[in-house]
């Protein structure tokens, strides 16, 4: 069996690129690649539990590697082609404590 290897997901993130004319900063999306990202399919339990208390419809789960620093609540993510928004707070395991290379999770639904 061959090791366990996540794939490249875009993130994009928000760059602060100055004020505009009512003195709110302005913000510019960036792409960024980040390799090794888990895609889980979630369970129609999950689906449901997930839809039932915050009205969004979870189309996978993504297992963040070790070590990635990037904000990942409330981002527009691409991957298999098609554009997703993640929603609900990042989760986080303890580094040490996690054998594998993934200690973060985060959900996404459907961008349309």
């Amino acid at each position: 069996m061959g090791k366990l290897k996540g794939v490249p997901v875009t993130l994009f993130d928000k760059q602060k690129t100055g004020v505009d004319g009512f003195g709110k900063s302005a913000y510019q999306d960036v792409t960024i690649t980040v390799d090794n990202v888990l895609i889980g399919e979630p369970s129609t339990e999950d689906i449901t539990e997930t839809f039932n208390v915050t009205g969004k419809r979870l189309a996978y789960t993504l297992g963040i590697p070790k070590g990635d620093t990037h904000t990942w609540t409330d981002r527009k993510v691409s991957f298999f082609g098609k554009t997703f928004r993640t929603f609900g707070e990042v989760t986080q395991g303890i580094e040490d404590l996690i054998p594998l290379s993934w200690n973060k999770k985060v959900m996404v639904e459907k961008y349309e």
